[in-house]
């Protein structure tokens, strides 16, 4: 059998929140004069214990969790944002410690949890390489040994000398991973931070992962990508506000994981649009997103196969000459993107021709594509550069499902059930 490689026990993690009132705009002068209101006050009158109490908040980031991993084995951990994901595999690496509760490991761990997590800015790509390796407790003879492979996997040759403070996120986390995957741990913890590269190298990761997986290493992977977490993961932890609701099978997890994450969209689901409040810090926000018929005017979250499906996407511009594109993807319950457009698609029409203002995209989404299922809509705006990222991004902000209930005609013979989309494309006899 084999060994047992983490034991989780009882573990919980507790964080104070301090709660005061907090202003918009504060200027210098106005915090320090309240700062020394707020001194005075304590010197003539002392806040009590029960007043003090009052002002902060227990919150628990996890509680209670209890489970373990088998040496070799590869787990998901999925959940919500806040769910306590990145949580659970901070207490694991070592990087904070529980509140409650113990872990106990067997192994060398690594961990790819944020980016830059471990390097030094001020070293360059090559003392970063030597520097993580000392700290995952490898001589400088193993470290060599995998130098050449782990600079080929990050493809950073031209970049290894210079101050990691000057790479790009891209190539900060394709050495992170390649330094983390190569030096041959125990145990390999990966969180979201993976989303940061291009889908080619994102492939390239879990290749990798599944190589390190193979070779009887141990992988915990954290990750919103159910596609991923499907082919990559024999098991799978499901999260929920701190405590572990369901831990089984990858494929069953996701099951669940879905299933309840409609259950907190069905308002969204019936009314099929989402609004934001605005938060005038951003240079472009999304307001409202919404699922519209071709046929109809009003917000719907249930469309039949025939159906045009609408796309609004309604965003308060807040500067002038602005450099970004407006996107749209769609993945299946699997976290399988199937479906991606841009604002430029047709170059019809582009946010860098627009002044300040407020606006509405509508973007029609092509009938007979989407064979009847379940959907998830993520919409984005986004910086034209590559490596700027989202400047107001939304995942899975919607669910929608396709329905086929006049004329079975998305269904051909059985063939298209098995099919991802289901287009009905033109044939002719020549």
């Amino acid at each position: 059998m084999p060994d047992t490689i983490i034991q989780v026990d009882n573990l919980g993690k507790k964080y104070l929140i301090q709660h005061q009132t907090r202003e918009r705009y504060q200027a210098l002068r106005d915090v320090l004069s309240k700062n020394a209101v707020t001194f005075a006050k304590h010197v003539i009158r002392p806040l009590t214990r029960e007043q003090k109490e009052d002002r902060q908040e227990e919150f628990w980031a996890l509680k209670g969790v209890n489970f373990e991993v088998q040496q070799g084995d590869v787990i998901g951990v999925i959940g919500r944002n806040g769910a306590g994901k990145s949580t659970l595999l901070k207490l694991i690496s070592r990087i904070t410690e529980p509140s409650t509760g113990r872990i106990r490991i067997k192994g060398r761990v690594a961990s790819l949890l944020e980016v830059g997590t471990g390097f030094h800015p001020e070293l360059s790509g090559r003392e970063n390489i030597f520097l993580n390796g000392a700290i995952l407790g490898m001589r400088k003879a193993e470290i060599k040994r995998k130098f050449d492979e782990i600079v080929a996997f990050a493809e950073v040759e031209k970049f290894l000398d210079t101050p990691v403070k000057r790479y790009s996120s891209g190539m900060y986390v394709r050495l992170a991973f390649a330094v983390a995957a190569h030096l041959e741990p125990e145990i390999l913890l990966v969180d979201e931070v993976l989303a940061v590269g291009d889908e080619a190298f994102q492939k390239k990761c879990l290749g990798k992962m599944s190589e390190v997986a193979h070779e009887g290493r141990t992988v915990l992977y954290v990750s919103h990508n159910m596609g991923a977490i499907n082919n990559l993961c024999q098991k799978a932890i499901v999260l929920g506000k701190g405590q572990i609701i369901h831990h089984g099978k990858a494929g069953d997890a996701i099951r669940f994981y879905l299933r309840n994450l409609n259950e907190h969209h069905m308002e969204e689901e019936q009314t099929g649009v989402v609004s934001f409040r605005e938060d005038n810090t951003k240079p472009i926000q999304l307001l409202k997103i919404g699922l519209k018929s071709n046929s109809s005017d009003e917000f719907r979250s249930v469309f039949e196969y025939q159906d045009t499906p609408l796309v609004h996407m309604s965003f308060d511009l807040r500067e002038s000459n602005p450099d970004y594109y407006a996107v749209i993807f769609i993945q299946d319950i699997y976290g399988h993107m199937i479906f991606f457009t841009a604002d430029d698609d047709l170059k019809a029409s582009s946010l860098t021709k627009l002044d300040p203002g407020k606006y509405c995209y509508q973007a029609q989404l092509p009938s007979h594509l989407f064979k009847p299922g379940q959907y998830y809509l993520t919409v984005s705006l986004t910086k034209k550069h590559k490596t700027a990222g989202p400047i107001d991004r939304h995942d899975s902000i919607l669910t929608f499902h396709i329905t086929d209930n006049k004329s079975n005609r998305s269904v051909k013979n059985g063939y298209r059930k098995i099919a991802i989309v289901a287009p009905e494309i033109p044939w002719e006899l020549i």
